[in-house]
């Protein structure tokens, strides 16, 4: 791709960065800003400067949060007890859009994957477990996405807290092997939440 300018090149690759944006997209949008006021494209740099620089992560749960402690977390009408473990951010936005959890979330960060370099250790298990093994919760639901690496996680969290009394779960089928979480329809993963099943029957049929 041929650039008349290079301040539009180096927009344009930067752009084409992001994941889902080829170059020819790239260059779309790169103009499109182009086009606005001078005014509202500096809104958009700053916005995205001030997240970067200002977002935390809930000390709780390890969602995104502007505060220590996530709104979901503070939320006195939610019941504490059980913990609903994702993978990342986008997965508590997808289960929330569904209304039927009224529980707490502990996000993972990733899932275990040893061609990827990503171990336990990479991920929030160990403050998961802490949680569990303090005596306050009474059920994990395992919702992470069925793949082979998120069988693998659930698999190893469910090591380490088994000799708990926690009740832990796994959400139902209904979402298809392979999907992702944020893929998925509303209601069927609504579905999936309500009819949960006990996780050592998730693994005893594969």
């Amino acid at each position: 791709m041929e650039f008349s300018s290079k301040l539009l090149e180096n927009a344009v690759n930067e752009m084409s960065q992001l994941p889902g944006i080829g170059k020819r997209t790239a260059l779309r949008l790169v103009l499109h800003l182009l086009k606005q006021p001078s005014e509202q494209v500096r809104f958009l740099s700053e916005s995205l400067l001030k997240m970067r620089e200002e977002i935390k992560f809930c000390k709780n749960c390890h969602n995104i949060s502007d505060v220590e402690v996530c709104e979901i977390c503070r939320n006195q009408s939610r019941n504490q007890e059980i913990i609903c473990v994702v993978e990342d951010v986008r997965d508590v936005m997808a289960i929330e859009n569904t209304g039927q959890f009224r529980g707490i979330y502990h996000v993972l960060g990733g899932k275990i994957s040893p061609i990827d370099g990503i171990g336990p250790s990479q991920l929030n298990i160990s403050t998961l477990v802490e949680k569990v093994k303090s005596g306050h919760v009474k059920e994990v639901i395992f919702a992470l996405s069925s793949t082979m690496e998120g069988d693998t996680t659930n698999f190893y969290i469910y090591k380490q807290i088994k000799e708990t009394e926690v009740v832990t779960s796994s959400i139902a089928r209904g979402i298809s092997v392979g999907d992702e979480l944020e893929y998925a329809d509303e209601v069927t993963l609504g579905r999936s939440i309500v009819n949960r099943i006990p996780f050592e029957n998730s693994f005893k049929n594969n």
